[in-house]
């Protein structure tokens, strides 16, 4: 129905961290602003990744135009393929971005149907009624846009995630001017990441964690260890040009780092002068005062390549005491059991270890703007209304008050997932809601939604039956008191109950000593390794359940 108001509909990120998906509707014509997951919490057994409900596009599929990207972080781009196998519509980002969703789905055999449209900061581009401004801001990642949206009833500015940096490293600065040029002309809302909205004060740039790092190298005798997100190519090119003023070659370790470090380079976002990179099998050839290795698993994920290089068990990266590992990340909340058992590890390695504990100077900075930033932002933009977006309830209602204090919005509305919120120039209001939620799903071969995790176990145990792999484990040296028991209920793989068990063995041997004391990565060891032979000889994909007895 026709009713001359734009609609704000948030399918994701507004409740919750992650899952970032914000619709914008004027009339029959529908924009999506992000496409981002979630990852599942631990209760979540068998499912991979979280995405927004997205019922509401699918109803009106025939009115949805695009998909427009602020950034290329998983939470804003990672729910890219699940939508685009329910929506066919062209994906607007800028060049950077870009080359991560086309790795994203060629992994999904979505590249060739989808049309993908590169956009510049301060280039318009019209898309129905909508015509759309990116606008240059800085975050942990590159090539990072703010979006000002031109609708028949006033400007909408989406600052998607963003800090002000008014000296990256990149020299692509926070664009501060255009904000302020859009305040003049009058902005009808403003839509503003509330991530750090908790800190007081201003988020440092990314430029301060140099000096500490810059120590932590000078002092550094042996094996110098790197890790952080992939996707913080401000902070790799940082380490990189460390290693060349310390002399050390740098091996990157871990697909994640590869392919990130390689889009930075082509992109010309890193400079790696020739020499500086080294292949992981050349490091034996070095002292090892000139080597640092670039490696992922900064979050303590089980088979990373810093979590197996933790217990000795990594090709390449041999973890020796007197090494130097640094951890220059945050700790993801839900993930800080896997990540201090890293942590234990390294230090069982008689490694140095240095993380982010808020102590001996900053190893890490955060990409969100900190109050005083987001106060920034709004004195400049001063909307009619505002309306906090991306984090827990309490975050956005924290945010709605620090905006009303900066005296400079008329009205601030808290929405949530599914809320319609109705614009005119004057007025706005949450008249109804639709569908949102969260769709859980496995994607291990295919993009499968779990409707329900018991009637999921349910399907898999009646079509694909159940495999228990029961160790009897020593507590005190780690070896298994006798061969491990392979039961295999619901489909015909009596057969393969001795290969099975042939495999258990090779993954146990395939561990270190260490690595055979922790029981996370034991398990998801022996699960992965008998989910690929499982699949490999009977084209099954049972419920697969390593029971660990300890003796």
């Amino acid at each position: 129905m026709q009713t001359k108001k734009l609609k704000i509909i948030p399918l994701g990120g507004l409740g919750e961290f992650g899952m970032n998906c914000m619709v914008l509707r004027w009339e029959d014509d529908i924009i999506v602003i992000d496409a981002g997951l979630m990852f599942p919490e631990s209760e979540l057994l068998g499912v991979d990744i979280v995405v927004p409900d997205i019922t509401y596009l699918i109803e009106n599929k025939q009115h949805v135009r695009a998909i427009i990207l602020t950034h290329g972080h998983e939470d804003h781009i990672g729910g890219l393929p699940w939508i685009l196998s329910e929506i066919k519509v062209p994906v607007y980002a800028t060049e950077f971005t870009l080359a991560y969703v086309e790795g994203k789905l060629e992994e999904h055999h979505l590249l060739d149907e989808t049309t993908l449209i590169e956009i510049e900061p301060k280039h318009k581009f019209t898309i129905g009624p909508f015509t759309i401004e990116p606008i240059r801001v800085t975050h942990s990642l590159v090539d990072c846009v703010a979006l000002a949206v031109d609708t028949p009833v006033g400007v909408v500015i989406h600052t998607g995630d963003f800090k002000i940096d008014l000296s990256p490293l990149d020299d692509q600065a926070f664009d501060l001017h255009t904000f302020a040029e859009y305040g003049k002309r009058g902005v009808l809302a403003l839509l503003q990441d509330s991530t750090n909205v908790e800190r007081h004060g201003f988020t440092p740039s990314e430029r301060a964690v140099r000096p500490r790092l810059d120590e932590i190298f000078s002092r550094a005798t042996k094996k110098l260890f790197f890790s952080c997100f992939s996707s913080s190519i401000y902070r790799i090119r940082i380490a990189m040009e460390l290693a060349r003023e310390h002399k050390r070659k740098v091996a990157i370790i871990g697909r994640s780092m590869v392919e990130s470090t390689e889009i930075a380079q082509d992109l010309g976002y890193i400079e790696v002068p020739n020499g500086l990179i080294i292949n992981p099998g050349q490091m034996k050839d070095y002292p090892v005062d000139q080597l640092m290795v670039l490696i992922s698993g900064t979050q303590g994920e089980p088979m990373s390549a810093l979590s197996r290089a933790a217990v000795d068990n990594h090709r390449h990266a041999h973890i020796d005491a007197g090494d130097t590992v640094i951890l220059s990340s945050r700790v993801i909340p839900g993930n800080e059991k896997s990540i201090f058992r890293v942590i234990d590890h390294l230090y069982r390695r008689d490694a140095n270890v240095i993380y982010d504990d808020g102590s001996h100077g900053l190893i890490h900075v955060s990409g969100h703007g900190s109050q005083e930033e987001q106060r920034m932002l709004i004195n400049l933009v001063r909307p009619k209304f505002f309306i906090p977006v991306h984090g827990d309830y309490r975050y956005l209602r924290l945010h709605a008050k620090v905006a009303m204090e900066t005296g400079a919005v008329e009205h601030a509305m808290v929405i949530e997932d599914g809320d319609v919120l109705e614009l005119t120039k004057d007025d706005a209001r949450k008249t109804e809601k639709v569908t949102a939620g969260r769709v859980l799903i496995d994607s291990g071969s295919s993009i499968d939604v779990v409707e329900d995790l018991v009637i999921r176990d349910r399907r898999i145990l009646s079509e694909d039956g159940i495999v228990l792999a029961v160790l009897a484990i020593n507590k005190r040296t780690g070896k298994l008191e006798q061969s491990p028991e392979v039961v295999m209920r619901g489909f015909g793989g009596a057969d393969i109950t001795d290969q099975a068990r042939e495999t258990v063995m090779k993954s146990l041997d395939g561990l270190t000593g260490e690595g055979k004391t922790d029981y996370g990565m034991v398990k998801e060891k022996v699960r992965v390794d008998l989910k690929r032979l499982i699949q490999k000889t009977t084209g099954r994909r049972p419920l697969i359940m390593p029971v660990i007895m300890e003796i």
